[in-house]
């Protein structure tokens, strides 16, 4: 890519933020000429962003002749503000699982394929695992993923395995549909999923989904540690940190008497040898 086109292309970006501000101005559909107007671009380069920006959604055309903000937009809008909204009321009860358990404690949300860590608490360690905010992991290698996966069923894991080939990052990575479909569904069923050196060897984790006030799944809270210092005891744990953060978002199901979450069977699995 030249320079040249770099440039060009920064150009049409700030062109399309400058229609969009504009729209956002008018309560009612805007025309053309007054979006032109207003941003000092010629109408027809107007009409030209416009169009394109109406074929992802970012914008809509209203008739007779008027533009304004597309859906998409507030979809967007909805997931920056859950996700604000998340890593708020997280924060302080990742702080109480790392003092816990001594161990590095993430927030992930779901994008497509992926997930993509949000927050993270870290202990005063000098060996730890810590991911770094912004980066992302494949579903199927994570704890938390495979949880998420769960969640689509067997015809949306068989269409995740198709879409992304089900890449191998180790030895331990579940390859192949019917084992991931099987340990999703399985993690599912006890509430909890742990990832057995499948992203990178030597790197356990043990991780629990977050809902909030209409059950929707949100993000998902894990605890990643050295495989050879990973706790049975620490499931429980990682469980009711997700619990308390889902009830801070106003998420309330499956609760007894007392107010607390029924209790599972905890039992960690060996790991896999291959």
């Amino acid at each position: 890519m030249t320079a040249q086109t770099v440039q060009t292309s920064i150009q049409v970006i700030d062109r399309m933020a400058l229609l969009l501000d504009a729209m956002a101005r008018y309560a009612e559909p805007a025309s053309l000429k007054y979006l032109a107007a207003d941003t000092g671009l010629h109408p027809s380069t107007a009409h030209r962003i416009l169009s394109a920006l109406a074929e992802h959604g970012y914008v809509e055309r209203v008739e007779p002749a008027g533009w304004q903000l597309g859906a998409k937009l507030l979809q967007l809008g909805h997931r920056v503000r859950a996700g604000h909204d998340v890593r708020r009321e997280a924060r302080p009860v990742m702080d109480w699982l790392r003092d816990e358990i001594g161990e590095s404690v993430n927030l992930t949300l779901r994008e497509g394929d992926e997930v993509i860590y949000v927050e993270r608490a870290t202990p005063a360690r000098a060996i730890r695992v810590e991911q770094v905010i912004g980066s992302r992991a494949p579903l199927h290698v994570t704890a938390v993923g495979k949880l998420m996966l769960a969640g689509d069923g067997a015809a949306g894991i068989a269409a995740y395995a198709r879409r992304t080939g089900l890449q191998r990052y180790t030895r331990n990575t579940l390859a192949d549909a019917d084992a991931l479909a099987g340990a999703a569904d399985a993690a599912a069923r006890r509430g909890y999923a742990l990832d057995d050196e499948e992203a990178e060897l030597g790197v356990g984790c043990i991780g629990a989904l977050i809902r909030d006030a209409t059950g929707r799944v949100v993000a998902g809270l894990s605890v990643s540690a050295p495989i050879e210092r990973r706790r049975q005891e620490w499931i429980p744990l990682v469980v009711e940190a997700a619990r308390r953060v889902s009830g801070r978002l106003g998420y309330e199901a499956g609760e007894d008497e007392t107010g607390r979450s029924p209790a599972r069977p905890i039992r960690m699995p060996a790991s896999r040898d291959s």
